[in-house]
């Protein structure tokens, strides 16, 4: 599929983005910490801050990245801003609001399998991508939309209960569109996005027909 763009306009947004914002990056790191340490710790009177953590993030990913610097080269953008920031108003709701998700690693095949996307999306992804020619500050960085997308995707892996379709829709989206840019401009690392998208969708899925066999997703 043909893009507005090219491979040098896309990683100068990157570049600009990541000088503009820094030393947020080493913020949001943090942030991915804090919200694995209280999944690990089973902390049920912290768990909204998990939520609170993803719905800011998204809620950046459409403001900042989208709107502010993606959509000079990406008239698309406007549309990824949008929905980008609906799904931090479905954590805001979902977690915060009526809270109905609960995080909680567990040692079975959900929690390990979320372990390791988060693994992928904070570690393997900006390694792989250093080695493959996308170095700093070229780079998409965490809080940008791929490696937040595999995160957020190992996030829902360690919910308590059921996750349905409303809140797993928009990562799943964007771990297919995002995986247009493995294709068209070679950037190996987001080839993961895919690969984090159906493992995710497949384990929530079984996990959620196994325990709720009478729910259906809202």
């Amino acid at each position: 599929m043909d893009v507005p763009f090219t491979i040098e306009q896309f990683l100068q947004v990157f570049k600009n983005y990541n000088l503009a914002v820094w030393p947020l990056q080493i913020v949001f790191y943090v942030l991915s910490f804090v919200m694995v340490y209280i999944a690990v710790q089973k902390s049920e009177k912290l768990n909204i801050i998990i939520s609170l953590i993803l719905a800011f993030l998204w809620f950046w990913m459409g403001f900042i990245y989208h709107f502010g610097f993606f959509s000079s080269i990406n008239k698309a953008a406007w549309v990824f801003g949008f929905l980008n920031i609906l799904q931090g108003f479905i954590f805001l709701y979902s977690g915060i609001i009526k809270p109905r998700l609960t995080y909680a690693f567990h040692r079975d095949i959900y929690g390990i399998a979320g372990l390791l996307i988060i693994a992928y999306a904070l570690v393997v992804y900006p390694v792989t991508g250093n080695f493959s020619g996308h170095s700093y500050p070229s780079s998409p960085t965490f809080g940008l939309p791929c490696p937040t997308t595999i995160f957020t995707l190992g996030m829902l892996l360690l919910v308590n209960g059921r996750v349905s379709l409303r809140i797993l829709t928009i990562p799943l989206l964007w771990s297919i569109v995002g995986t247009m840019a493995a294709f068209n401009f070679g950037i190996i690392e987001d080839s993961g996005l895919l690969i984090s998208g159906i493992t995710a969708f497949v384990l929530i899925h079984y996990r959620n027909r196994k325990l709720f066999p009478l729910t259906n997703s809202k």
